[in-house]
């Protein structure tokens, strides 16, 4: 499953010079490394200040990830789980399972691991629009909901119905962060920024000596993408971010914009209004995982939601009736402005 809007909300992340981090004692040979690449079919920047280049060491917990996590690998566990063959689970795989159906529980449904047959078949952007009936989305509805799916007491998957497949795509880069981070931690380091696909760990400072800046690009009808002027810059310490949503990509009803958002509840196209979700959180699955519900549950219902999960801050792009955008935030925000 990729999230259930399929398109992640542009981020610009900000990048500097490799400059040597000042301190004391051994510190003073650290250098701000950056490592890049591709993973899950995205870029991740990793940033670190340490005495050496870590890059074999997280392309090896990349590795462990894939063979937890990745549904499009046939050796993996996720895949040998939807095969309904017999694994053994890990604890990648239940770490992220368990958050998953407490926020399902939380969301009240609408966070789902089990919606990838709902996402194939509206297709990419809701290309099959006017090729789904009511039949279809009935006998895939058989084999759709969170609660068709659990772990037992001995630590095995038990499924309602054996058709039923899970996709962690709406929890897992966020989640993948926590990881490298976590490996950036046992080395004791203790100024990074993890970036994969724009969900974002963020401990220390930066070279310069201040918080993480991330920016956020303003709601422009951009269909191509191509302009990324800021709507704001956020200054990140010690917290992770991810954002759901595109507000460039959107389809339009009654003359009002709604973002590609699938409800696991009906199967159909929710209309909801929030556009995009920015989500900060003390971790980035959690983070990863409520941006993605809250662009399924709509302005009202999240705001309400998110004033009962403790540390936890919001920021939302939405549709108004006279087809404008509207900004809201959550009570505390405001310390994430940067200055």
């Amino acid at each position: 499953m990729k999230k259930y809007n399929l398109h992640l909300l542009s981020l610009t992340v900000l990048f500097v010079l490799l400059v040597s981090c000042n301190g004391d004692g051994e510190k003073k040979n650290y250098i701000y490394h950056l490592d890049q690449g591709e993973i899950f079919a995205t870029g991740y920047h990793i940033k670190y200040a340490y005495n050496k280049n870590l890059k074999e060491e997280i392309l090896a917990e990349f590795d462990r990830f894939n063979l937890s996590l990745n549904p499009f690998m046939e050796n993996s566990i996720i895949t040998k789980v939807n095969n309904n063959e017999p694994v053994e689970l890990d604890s990648m795989f239940m770490k992220v399972f368990r958050k998953s159906m407490e926020v399902s529980k939380k969301s009240g449904g609408k966070f789902d691991i089990t919606v990838s047959p709902l996402i194939n078949a509206w297709g990419f952007g809701f290309n099959n629009m006017d090729s789904v009936t009511p039949d279809i989305i009935d006998s895939l509805m058989e084999f759709v909901g969170y609660r068709k799916i659990d772990i037992d007491q001995h630590g095995q998957i038990i499924k309602s119905d054996p058709r039923i497949t899970i996709n962690m795509s709406a929890i897992a880069k966020g989640y993948a962060c926590d990881v490298i981070a976590d490996l950036l931690e046992r080395h004791g380091i203790e100024n990074y920024m993890v970036e994969i696909g724009g969900e974002i760990t963020a401990r220390g400072v930066n070279e310069k000596g201040t918080c993480w800046r991330i920016g956020v690009d303003k709601p422009i009808d951009d269909q191509m993408g191509i302009q990324h002027d800021l709507q704001t810059v956020l200054s990140i310490c010690d917290k992770s971010l991810a954002t759901s949503g595109n507000y460039r990509n959107f389809y339009v009803k009654d003359g009002k914009k709604f973002a590609h958002t699938i409800d696991p509840l009906s199967g159909y196209p929710s209309e909801q209004d929030i556009l995009g979700a920015t989500v900060i959180a003390d971790d980035c699955m959690t983070a990863d995982a409520y941006a993605t519900a809250f662009m399924a549950m709509g302005l009202e219902k999240s705001k309400e939601l998110a004033k009962n999960i403790p540390d936890l801050h919001y920021y939302f792009i939405y549709a108004k009736d006279d087809d404008t955008f509207g900004i809201v935030y959550s009570d505390g925000f405001d310390q994430f402005f940067a200055q």
